[in-house]
């Protein structure tokens, strides 16, 4: 790859870490300050929190692989030092998407009408169990990303820098049914997340209909403040759904890139349009949570301030 397109390349993705992590950076402190001084935390406080955590950590990890490609390519052909950053690579990517899904059930259940018995003890426990879904997220991520790391890593890093400088060719195609099969595997992994936001989704929808059509029946206008929860929540949903999405195919560009003739292109322009869905995502967390809008707009009026200031 030509070296001015590696640091242009390089710079976008350096330019998309920093806008995520001041992002969920802010998101983590503002959530555990409000923490701190009332001694109490809503769940989806608490799920916004970790959600942040789980994605600064997860674009340091997207962050490095990126610069060990460019800067340490040797790197790729010694398997402890990459078989960490796959662990923890898959680990924040498991966890990043499941906290989000576990978003998405926590505004269907605090908004959404339904009068169903297991819907109504969902709503009733929500607040109860909301720590220990979200260490069971943590564990179950952690227990599936050792045996996929242990099997990814061997063949699958010394191909991506070294296949063109030594004859590799038998070793990849015998590899490239188990690699084939554990990839498949982990994606079919990251899909159940997505269905249950998907299915949340939906059933907002469902909800939102329902509530209109009382609405209707009843002769009330609909911009009532069920209606308004209902539409701010399926905006955070959808937005979730569609970035992840991209975040999946650029995830299966990256992982695939083992079968592709320009390897290093491919890693890199898949992980540089993987960096958007955490970074981005955050950003409309922000705009749609009423305490982190009111945050950040107070932060950007200090800024403001302080900048006049030291203009004058």
């Amino acid at each position: 790859m030509p070296a001015k397109m590696e640091s242009i390349l390089m710079v976008i993705a350096a330019g998309e870490f920093t806008m995520g992590v001041l992002a969920n950076t802010f998101i983590a402190l503002v959530n555990c300050m409000d923490w701190i001084k009332s001694k109490k935390i809503a769940s989806i406080d608490l799920i916004l929190t970790s959600l942040a955590i789980s994605r600064i950590c997860l674009l340091c990890v997207i962050l490095l692989d990126c610069f060990i490609l460019v800067l340490c390519p040797e790197v790729y052909t010694s398997g402890k030092q990459m078989k960490i950053i796959d662990f923890f690579w898959t680990v924040n990517n498991h966890l990043s998407v499941w906290f989000a899904t576990c978003l998405s059930i926590c505004y269907f259940l605090k908004i959404a009408n339904f009068f169903h018995p297991l819907f109504l003890w969902m709503k009733w426990r929500i607040d109860r169990v909301i720590l220990w879904i979200l260490l069971g997220c943590l564990a179950f991520s952690v227990l599936i990303s050792l045996p996929v790391t242990e099997n990814l890593n061997d063949d699958f890093r010394l191909c991506v820098k070294a296949k063109q400088k030594m004859n590799l060719t038998l070793r990849c195609r015998v590899s490239k049914a188990q690699y084939a099969s554990t990839k498949v595997l982990l994606n079919l992994l990251t899909l159940l997340p997505f269905s249950v936001s998907l299915i949340s989704f939906l059933l907002l929808i469902l909800s939102l209909w329902r509530h209109t059509r009382q609405m209707q029946l009843h002769g009330i206008g609909y911009r009532d403040p069920s209606t308004a929860a209902h539409v701010e929540a399926m905006k955070a949903v959808i937005s979730f759904l569609f970035l992840f999405v991209a975040y999946y195919l650029a995830f299966l560009v990256a992982t695939s890139s083992y079968f592709m003739p320009e390897t290093e292109l491919a890693v890199l322009w898949g992980e540089l349009i993987a960096l958007i869905y955490p970074s981005s995502h955050s950003f409309i967390l922000i705009l749609r949570n009423n305490k982190l809008r009111q945050a950040s707009l107070r932060v950007l009026w200090k800024l403001k301030f302080i900048l006049k200031r030291r203009k004058f």
